[in-house]
């Protein structure tokens, strides 16, 4: 009679814990959320998770927190989420350090790429090639050309070894079969200035970031880093013209912990999703030079594993492994 009480008891338990998880999981949220943003305030991703919380806010009906926790690469952002309790309330807002370039540019990581489960993409910010006005070509092939006539003398600027800046750089190499001379810089403003200054001679680096100077006749822009001609630079045609399979503009999207309910990425999917396609949304970004782009979950998980093997190609071949 106590056994048979006893297993009664625990399937109720069970039962009621069950019912009490489904109904907090439907009615997510019920609280205010935070999203995590692994850079210091004030940086493009901070400005571009800025302008998405408040418009994911207004579709979950609760607030959300933008945090930021920089530093280590965006490691201890990413680390921070993925140790987060997986009920949805702690979000990061990443670009493709934390899972795509990381886990091949450092010998460790504080958290496993795989404690993270993407919700979607939120945005794509396209780069540019530009050149020094001074370099005597007009178009990618005329660069390319010169690459190979004068092996290692074109000198690319960066924002440092490992930044997209340089992945970008390194791509070009890998598919045009040339080679340039990388200068890294600590940051894109001393790399901006040394191309501006006629020190280098060329980057491939955010649009954002050269857009008034390519204006102002100070850069040449020779193709843009998308895979088709973009609105904010009408004229100048995608790399991938000259170099086909070229694509490198690093996206922005949202994660949470791995064991994070299913039904509740789904609700954040969904909430994030209409909150970019918002013409204010929209708009702001495009003021930064951001395109607004979601996704479905699978999407972008499986654009996550193809930009895994890409870069790991990349970074291999131009020896940026760890050892």
């Amino acid at each position: 009679m106590n056994i048979t009480i006893s297993i009664s008891s625990v399937a109720t338990a069970l039962l009621l814990c069950m019912n009490a998880h489904a109904a907090s999981s439907t009615n997510f949220p019920t609280k205010p959320l935070r999203m995590v943003v692994p850079f210091a305030p004030g940086g493009g991703a901070d400005l571009t998770a800025r302008i998405i919380s408040e418009a994911l806010a207004k579709k979950l009906g609760q607030p959300v927190v933008v945090e930021n926790k920089a530093g280590a690469g965006a490691t201890i952002g990413a680390a921070y989420v993925a140790r987060s309790a997986p009920d949805g309330y702690t979000i990061l807002y990443t670009t493709p350090g934390p899972q795509i370039t990381n886990p091949h540019l450092m010998k460790s990581l504080p958290y496993d790429p795989s404690d993270l489960k993407p919700i979607s993409k939120v945005s794509v910010a396209p780069s540019v090639l530009v050149i020094n006005s001074n370099l005597p070509v007009k178009s990618v092939n005329e660069l390319i050309a010169l690459a190979k006539r004068k092996p290692g003398q074109i000198r690319y600027a960066s924002a440092g070894i490992g930044a997209s800046s340089h992945l970008n750089g390194e791509l070009m190499q890998t598919l045009a079969h040339i080679k340039l001379q990388h200068i890294p810089y600590k940051g894109t403003g001393e790399a901006l200035k040394d191309l501006v200054g006629g020190n280098t001679d060329m980057a491939i680096d955010t649009l954002a970031v050269y857009m008034p100077f390519i204006k102002s006749g100070k850069l040449t822009a020779l193709g843009v880093t998308t895979p088709t001609e973009i609105s904010l630079l009408p004229g100048v045609a995608p790399i991938a013209d000259s170099l086909p399979g070229y694509d490198a503009s690093p996206m922005n999207y949202l994660s949470v912990p791995s064991k994070t309910p299913d039904n509740i990425v789904n609700i954040l999917n969904k909430a994030v999703n209409e909150a970019i396609r918002e013409p204010e949304v929209t708009d702001k970004l495009l003021a930064q030079g951001i395109l607004a782009e979601g996704s479905t979950q699978q999407e972008i998980q499986a654009l996550i594993t193809k930009e895994q093997a890409k870069w790991q190609k990349v970074i291999d071949g131009a020896g940026l492994s760890p050892k």
